[in-house]
């Protein structure tokens, strides 16, 4: 026969052991900031979380990076212009700011690269010699996918460089802008191609690259019609800043899609001769955009941008089928 007592001792044993086990529970929740140590390992778990995240997440990281050239876009005009308008002081002030943040550059890149390893660097160099330029320019299965990506970005940035530059004269000349106010569209646009190389380096993804930069060249051809038909000085500048942010992810995009059409070993070659090619029309373009104005006029301006863009859509087009998740690449596709 059982002891009541007994079985009431035990009863309340338990319990007092579970609320304990409860209280100690809390207190340690409650404690997560005590002692001092336990915020740098609470906030390295959150981290560690987030860099977990951000491996899946390269593609938005990309748009990221690259959206850190747009902000230097936003910076540029915003400070020329006020250095011109506002502090009355001559055109090539704004170059001596630009030498001063380049020889501050090159201090940073000195002190921070300077004791990197090697393997990174030998390996890539192992990896382009297996593939080689000659490769990516000359072998049928490499080569469409390299030249197609090559005059895609001599293209857009033909068109990023020509439009960021000459659309102060278009609104100026064209819209009857005042100076300060035409030179903060400048300063829109590369916005607009600083935030969408960010927000939409997030979207494109989801959507795919093939049909995301479809759909975007066609929202910014919409916009280019605007610009030119519509003779509204603040829907033009409205209009050039929507224009930035659809063609802000172009570039990143152009680059992960010949990671992902081109096999590991031609990543190198291929990629940094499409960019070093792309960088031309940075010279070009604007330079064809001036001798037409200096011809026709300034309002040339989006024609121009409208055909370029329809003309880069179709490059676009032309490119190998996108492999699916787990699918070799194959450019010949």
């Amino acid at each position: 026969m059982d002891n009541p007592v007994s079985s009431n001792w035990e009863e309340q044993a338990s319990f007092e052991m579970s609320t304990q086990e409860q209280l100690q529970v809390f207190l340690q929740t409650e404690r997560w900031n005590h002692p001092r140590s336990n915020i740098l390992k609470t906030l390295a778990t959150y981290w560690s979380f987030l860099v977990m995240g951000m491996n899946d997440a390269a593609y938005g990281l990309l748009g990221l990076l690259h959206g850190f050239y747009g902000a230097g876009g936003v910076l540029s005009p915003l400070i020329a212009t006020s250095l011109i308008t506002k502090a009355h002081l001559e055109w090539y002030y704004f170059y001596y700011i630009m030498i001063g943040c380049a020889a501050l550059e090159f201090a940073f890149l000195l002190t921070v690269f300077w004791d990197s390893p090697g393997p990174p660097v030998e390996d890539a160099r192992a990896n382009e010699s297996k593939g080689g330029l000659r490769q990516v320019l000359f072998k049928k299965t490499y080569a469409r996918v390299t030249w197609l990506c090559a005059f895609f970005l001599l293209g857009y940035v033909g068109i990023e460089v020509a439009l960021g530059g000459w659309i102060v004269t278009f609104m100026m000349q064209i819209r009857n802008g005042e100076a300060f106010a035409s030179g903060m569209t400048a300063t829109g646009f590369w916005l607009g191609l600083t935030v969408g190389r960010v927000v939409l380096g997030f979207v494109t993804p989801r959507i795919g690259e093939k049909v995301s930069i479809v759909v975007y060249s066609l929202l910014a051809i919409g916009l280019g019609l605007i610009l030119w038909l519509v003779p509204n000085f603040y829907a033009s500048a409205v209009a050039v800043a929507l224009q930035g942010f659809f063609l802000g992810p172009f570039f990143p995009a152009v680059v992960v899609v010949a990671t992902k059409l081109l096999p590991k070993s031609q990543h190198v070659s291929a990629i940094g001769f499409a960019a070093a090619f792309g960088g031309g029309g940075a010279a070009v373009l604007p330079f064809v955009v001036g001798a037409i104005t200096q011809a026709r006029g300034v309002e040339v301006l989006q024609p121009f941008i409208i055909g370029l863009s329809g003309g880069i859509l179709l490059l676009w087009l032309g490119l190998p089928r996108m492999p699916k998740k787990g699918e070799e690449s194959r450019p010949g596709a």
